[in-house]
This record gives structure tokens, sequence and C-alpha cells, in this order.
């Protein structure tokens, strides 16, 4: 995961480390990859806030017969990412069962964790890279070749100043502020992380309140990565990482904000809230050690009205929404509001 398969923790306060391959997929291949269509295939968990990212990136922008997508399992062994809800547990395009090989075929016994999303490249089955920050904005500005017709413009040259700003600050209080307070062994570490995560929620809704999106009238990258976190919030940042000094439906602005995002297509529909629940609960058994999945909360509400709309703004800019979701991509019932 973005989230543990990058990260450590333990004694110590929790430090997320660098994606160590940051190779970038370019339309003119400085790094040596190059833009194709059907070249690299996406690993991604939907359970992972960090993959989640560029799998909404990913449809948004209409990529999804130029860049495959592979689901992993949830729910990790001692091998990390496994492809067990495939057929004979084995990746039907790389042919490979652990996300690992993908890392043992581009640097041998790699010491790092494995972490999704990353990029493979099918004809090598060699990892190209797990730099989670880069691929999203990479999918923006490099694959606009390969955008459907009516692709929005996530990342807006006269707007990434302000875009970078919102999301540094949106990382680093928030993204990443929840797995602080999550994972946090002394008290001190915990309420200060936990203190941060709401200091910054409350910042973002003031800014909310005026405005449908977080940069400008559009949706931008920055409006996604807020999401990932936000809509796993009560599911399991509220009470399985303690932050809980208050519920994300007990912010009306907050609470709006993300059930007008999650009705948006792109958003809600990549969205499985079974996978997010039982990796988050089966996996971290340091946090919860009887791996038990509680049954709430109830995800009727998500598909309840916002009034957002009534604020402007213009989800798509000059563009139009995506079509439907690939038959294969589908989110199966359980994991969606009924």
């Amino acid at each position: 995961m973005g989230g543990d398969g990058n990260s450590a923790y333990g004694h110590r306060a929790f430090t997320r480390s660098r994606s160590h391959f940051g190779d970038r997929i370019t339309a003119d291949g400085r790094d040596g990859w190059s833009v194709e269509a059907g070249r690299y295939r996406l690993v991604v968990s939907r359970a992972c806030p960090w993959a989640s990212r560029a799998v909404i990136s990913r449809r948004l922008l209409g990529l999804e017969d130029a860049l495959s997508l592979a689901v992993a399992d949830p729910v990790q062994d001692d091998r990390s990412w496994r492809f067990t809800l495939d057929p004979d547990g084995r990746d039907p395009v790389l042919g490979i069962r652990f996300l690992s090989e993908a890392y043992d075929r581009r640097e041998t016994g790699y010491p790092g964790g494995v972490s999704v999303p990353a990029i493979v490249d099918v004809p090598s089955g060699r990892l190209v890279t797990n730099d989670y920050q880069r691929i999203t904005l990479d999918l923006a500005t490099e694959w606009t070749a390969l955008h459907r017709p009516g692709a929005p413009d996530l990342y807006p040259a006269a707007r990434r100043a302000e875009i970078d700003e919102v999301m540094a600050e949106v990382y680093e209080d928030v993204n990443n502020g929840v797995y602080r307070a999550g994972f946090a062994t002394r008290q001190r570490e915990y309420e200060e992380a936990c203190a941060a995560v709401f200091r910054r929620l409350e910042v973002i809704g003031e800014r909310l309140a005026e405005q449908r999106y977080l940069v400008g009238d559009t949706l931008t990258e920055a409006d996604i990565r807020l999401f990932t976190t936000l809509v796993r919030f009560d599911a399991v940042y509220h009470g399985h990482f303690k932050c809980n000094r208050w519920k994300l439906a007990e912010h009306p602005v907050l609470w709006a904000y993300a059930r007008d995002l999650f009705q948006t297509p792109g958003f809600g529909d990549t969205v499985d809230f079974d996978h997010i629940k039982r990796h988050y609960y089966q996996v971290h058994t340091g946090i919860n050690p009887t791996g038990i999945v509680p049954l709430g909360p109830d995800l009727g509400g998500w598909l309840t009205e916002h009034h957002r709309a009534e604020l402007g703004g213009r989800p798509f800019g000059d563009g139009t929404p995506p079509g439907p979701v690939p038959p294969g991509e589908r989110v199966a019932p359980r994991g969606r509001p009924a």
C-alpha cells in the first residue's frame, strides 16, 4: 500500500518512506519509458487511498483501454499484495501471483516494501514505478494523447502553484496525518497527529463553505487526493485509527463535499467499502488483533442530496463526464451503498 507497504512504524513516530522506483512514463520517453497504449498495467488495491487516486484519475481521463487495471486482494499475506481475486490466483495479463514478482524482475533482493499503486511494463514484467505522488500527475499531463475526448484537465498549468500548495497541506495533515495518528505508539504522538488532522479539516471546511471545489471552479488533482481520505474516514479512520473527534457525517460542509464527489462519475463508482474495511481491520493486527470487521457505518448516506451544485462550479470544465464503468471493473454490490 502506498499507505502500509510504503511506510515504517513501531516504537518510533510513524514515517513514510519515499517511493524507491521513481521512473516516469512520459510522452518523450526521457526516462526510458514512453507512453504507449497497451504497454503498461496499473496494479492497485481498492483498499488503498494512494492507489485509489490512480484509479479515479485513470477513469476520469478515459484511459481504461490504454492502461489496463489489476486489482489485488485487499488482504495481504507475508508476501504482500497478491492476485487471489483472479482465476487460479494469478494476474491474467502479467501471469504472476504476487506483485513482488514484478519488483524482483526490476531489482533482485529489493529490501523495501511492496506498495501500490504500481505500474508494470507488460512485455518485460518489470516494475516501472511505484511513485504514488507522481503517477497521477503524469497520467494528467504526459498521457494526454491517449485521453478520451472531453477529458478534464486535472492539473491545469495556470493553477498548479495553488494546487501544489493545497495538496502539500492536505498530504501532511490529512492524507498522512490519519496514519500518524493510527500507528502512534505514544500518547503524545497520537494526540499531536490527531489534533493536526482536525485542525486541517476545519480549515478545509472553511474553504469549501464558499466554493464547490478546492482550487478554481472545476475538479482537480487536489480534490482527488482529499476525497480518497474523506471517503475512508468514517469507515476506518474514525474508529480504527482513533481519529474520532467527530465523524465526517457530522461536519455539514465536508460531508456535503464528499457526497458531491462520491456521486460524480469517476469517484464513487471506483470505491469498494468492503475492500477498504477488510484491509484495514484484518491486516493491521497490531491495532486490531482480533481481525473483526465492524458492520457499520451505514453507507446509505453517500447517495443523499448534497446541494453543492448551488455553489456553481463546472465539475469537468469544458469537458464531459466519463462513460459507464467497464463491466470487468465494476465494484461488487457488497462494496457499494445499497
